[in-house]
């Protein structure tokens, strides 16, 4: 029994490792591998390469060097029984052969959510789930919110030093760190489906926000503008033909409005809230777009704004050996901050890499439970 429990985790694992090669590819989709066993060897392996693609199940089939009849499927996440972009994989595992699935973690998905191994029950198909469910489940955080929310899981990202600057007092930031970490944020622009900035970043910044790895995939771009002040020849609005590029404005003025649609940005018209737009109802307008995540690299304002609103799923804080100092120096937090330590924003379950000479923190944030 043992010895069969550790099989059923290498052989996940090797789903797991196939699995994350799509990062990036197939959002608001998650991410799946699976492979197919036989006599002890995996005879044919696959992932989910492309949102609107073969999923993983039907690729490992295809990819088989044997027939796959009596072998056993290993899959990091329930096989779907619904027809969406392509049909059910319950329908290939059936006509395949195989005898027996293997399920890291259940699919949330309504249309799914446990019928996909009934189904397969229904069929003779000997089917067990929860190995290595922690490991599936952390691979998809942004699927699992995503799919039982409807709006964006969003991770709020920032460097500082270890004095708590972002800039010195000049305004000056480039670079707070390194290389490496610089590199490694670029990597999450491509694992993320959106960016979002606030309009003075643009306007203090120029910023481009484009992915600069190889291969990498560009992020769409949301410009948070209360009062459509987001500069005509910005980098942003200027590229907007090529990347996919969000403004959200409070705004109602039609002929500014066409302004920006003329450049091909897409404006999205979200009501007031305490005097800038209402980030929750923004939220409700990104997830109808089917972005299933945003990277928030806004300045303090827009940060304290988000973290307020509680929209904010995760912290990524990317520390630097430096000192600035400075009064006036900036935070990466503004607004008028909670009163005492025991209303601040907790953060929970930090877990902390090492980037050359940089750190970087990552914590979920502990929701704040609403009265009643």
């Amino acid at each position: 029994m043992w010895r069969k429990h550790m099989d059923d985790e290498r052989f996940m694992k090797s789903a797991l490792e196939i699995a994350s090669r799509g990062c990036g590819r197939v959002n608001p989709n998650p991410m799946v591998g699976a492979v197919i066993v036989k006599d002890g060897e995996i005879i044919g392996s696959g992932f989910h390469e492309k949102y609107g693609e073969a999923h993983a199940e039907r690729n490992a089939i295809a990819a088989c060097m044997s027939s796959p009849k009596d072998a056993a499927l290993y899959v990091t996440l329930e096989p779907c029984c619904h027809y969406g972009k392509t049909p059910p994989c319950t329908d290939a595992i059936i006509k395949s052969g195989i005898g027996k699935v293997v399920v890291g973690a259940l699919d949330p998905n309504p249309l799914v959510s446990g019928k996909g191994m009934e189904k397969l029950r229904q069929h003779g198909i000997r089917v067990t789930s929860g190995v290595l469910e922690k490991e599936c489940r952390d691979l998809n955080e942004v699927f699992f919110y995503y799919i039982t929310t409807n709006t964006p899981f969003v991770i709020m990202k920032y460097a500082m030093t270890m004095d708590g600057k972002i800039a010195a007092y000049t305004g000056k930031s480039k670079w707070i760190t390194g290389e490496a970490a610089r590199n490694n944020a670029h990597r999450d622009r491509h694992k993320y489906s959106a960016v979002m900035i606030g309009v003075n970043t643009v306007i203090k910044d120029d910023p481009l926000l484009t992915c600069r790895i190889d291969n990498g995939r560009n992020p769409i771009r949301i410009v948070c503008d209360t009062h459509l002040r987001t500069p005509l020849d910005s980098q942003i609005v200027s590229t907007a033909k090529d990347i996919p590029t969000i403004i959200a404005t409070a705004c109602t003025d039609e002929a500014k409005q066409k302004w920006y649609a003329g450049k091909k940005c897409k404006v999205i018209a979200v009501p007031l809230k305490s005097g800038h737009i209402d980030l929750n109802e923004l939220m409700v307008k990104i997830g109808k777009e089917k972005i299933d995540s945003i990277l928030l690299e806004g300045g303090g304002t827009l940060n304290w704004s988000a973290l307020r609103s509680g929209i904010v799923n995760k912290v990524q804080t990317y520390i630097s050996p430096k000192i600035l100092g400075g009064a006036g120096a900036v935070s990466p937090v503004g607004g008028t901050g909670v009163d005492s330590p025991d209303s601040a924003f907790f953060l929970i379950n930090s877990k902390i890499t090492r980037l050359d000479e940089d750190f970087l923190i990552e914590s979920e944030v502990r929701q704040k439970c609403s009265p009643g």
